[in-house]
């Protein structure tokens, strides 16, 4: 009687377990992950329906928070403070018109659509208004970085505002909202700056500035709302049911011509928007790459997506013609960069295209590069002799004066003595100069003056004897 081999068989209790543990733990993965990206679970879809409706509302204490906001973020462009700007933006009534666009739309709710149309066409135009109304009064019209940097949107404003409308409604859905979230949003898709924009180009006659704010402001709106309008459908939000249903069908069709109009252009806007920002990227970094010849320098470069132009200004040594031309080459065999037109204007260009070419803003900004580059080698050069300076005073100190040794002296003596300090001045009356030592101390503030005034005569007496000195100062540091 022969003993089959358990290796042999595939259905013994052992392979039958492994198979029933493998399938457990598959299971259980599947589970974890399933749970852990859920979303539906915790969804209130009848409390996120009626807070959405609720922050589309705009009347009395709503108006004048948006008018106020308003002020505030105009102020905070007009001297460039990041803080001021984020802190207007947190109180902004903007953004619940803007989701309860997008949510209206995803659930066939006309009334509400219309609603948040009209309630956002007012705080659009009351906050341009407010903003013009400010930039024309104020006397700081002067361009600052925050201002200029809400001219023109880009591919990042785009996936900002897409991701922020999706947190942001996500945020919502969730039973029991989370603030901080609603509150990061307002920051990151920041509505309210490109409005106060607006108004700064109206309030100094520059159309392009408005029109590039606006086009802005349009993008992160739409984007914000599209972001809504697809996590309700996702969470399959309840559609709004009517008792009519050739009204119902007319409802439904306005509701997809609305999520048509809004999707198609933004997809064509995004896809736009990426093809230009490439294009700024890759002229960018041909500029730092190819553009070398020793002796010259590049100055400016500009660039143009819509004319396909690349603009070079060099100084220094001239840069030969068959240079230029391989950089010509190099450029039609760059990706993306294939139909550029590459110029380059340098300082031995006789043929005076370059003294054409470098003038009004191209020149300005030139001179302002050069003068900010100055600027900062002199800030740099000052604070390396600051540093040196401080360093020459350390090595005077320790080998001329005891100071360490009388500096825990007098804070033994003195329990009121917060910081001592000891520096040379030197005085001139045009006969003379003289070197006088100059020792600083600051005390508590619970001490009275009159008692600094006898502590500093006793100190004077003290350092007089420690640093064997005939004449010298002791202030008081505020």
């Amino acid at each position: 009687m022969s003993t089959a081999n358990s290796g042999d068989n595939p259905n013994t209790p052992q392979d039958a377990q492994f198979e029933h543990t493998k399938l457990t733990a598959w299971d259980a993965i599947k589970k974890f992950f399933s749970e852990l990206f859920d979303i539906q679970t915790d969804t209130d879809r009848d409390a996120t329906i009626e807070s959405v409706k609720e922050g589309i509302n705009f009347k009395g204490h709503t108006v004048w928070i948006l008018i106020f906001s308003i002020f505030v973020a105009s102020i905070g462009l007009n001297v460039s403070s990041t803080a001021i700007v984020i802190g207007a933006m947190l109180i902004s009534p903007l953004m619940g018109p803007i989701v309860g666009i997008g949510l209206s739309v995803a659930i066939n709710d006309v009334d509400t659509m219309k609603r948040s149309f009209i309630n956002l066409g007012v705080m659009v135009v009351l906050s341009v208004l407010t903003a013009t109304l400010y930039f024309s009064i104020s006397p700081l019209t002067e361009e600052t970085p925050e201002l200029v940097a809400r001219t023109y949107p880009t591919v990042l404003d785009v996936l900002v505002a897409i991701f922020g409308g999706l947190g942001l409604i996500v945020a919502k859905t969730k039973s029991g909202t989370i603030a901080s979230v609603i509150f990061g949003v307002a920051i990151a898709t920041a509505l309210m700056p490109p409005l106060c924009t607006v108004g700064y180009g109206l309030a100094i006659g520059n159309m392009s500035y408005a029109g590039g704010a606006m086009y802005l402001f349009c993008i992160n709106a739409v984007f914000i709302a599209l972001a809504t309008f697809i996590v309700a459908k996702i969470l399959r939000f309840p559609l709004v049911r009517y008792a009519n249903s050739k009204r119902r069908r007319l409802i439904a069709q306005i509701a997809s011509l609305v999520a048509l109009v809004v999707v198609v252009p933004s997809v064509i806007l995004f896809l736009n928007l990426l093809k230009e920002q490439v294009f700024t990227v890759k002229t960018k970094e041909f500029v730092r790459d190819q553009i070398k010849y020793e002796g010259a320098e590049v100055v400016k470069f500009t660039q143009d997506y819509e004319s396909k132009k690349l603009e070079i200004y060099l100084i220094g040594n001239p840069v030969p013609s068959r240079e230029i031309d391989a950089w010509r080459e190099i450029i039609k065999n760059t990706e993306k960069l294939e139909e550029v037109n590459l110029r380059i204007y340098q300082g031995a260009d006789n043929s005076g295209e370059l003294t054409e070419r470098i003038s009004g803003s191209v020149k300005a900004d030139i001179l302002s590069e050069l003068y900010v580059n100055n600027e900062q080698r002199i800030r740099d050069k000052d604070e390396r002799i600051f540093f040196l300076e401080n360093e020459i005073t350390k090595l005077t100190v320790k080998d001329v004066v005891p100071f360490e040794d009388v500096s825990k002296e007098l804070k033994v003596t003195y329990e009121d003595l917060t910081a001592f300090g000891y520096s040379k001045r030197i005085n001139t009356n045009f006969d003379k100069t003289d070197t006088l030592a100059v020792f600083n101390v600051s005390w508590k503030k619970t001490i009275r003056e009159s008692q600094k005034k006898i502590n500093a005569a006793k100190i004077t007496e003290i350092l007089k004897i420690r640093m064997k000195l005939d004449t010298l100062l002791v202030i008081e540091s505020k």
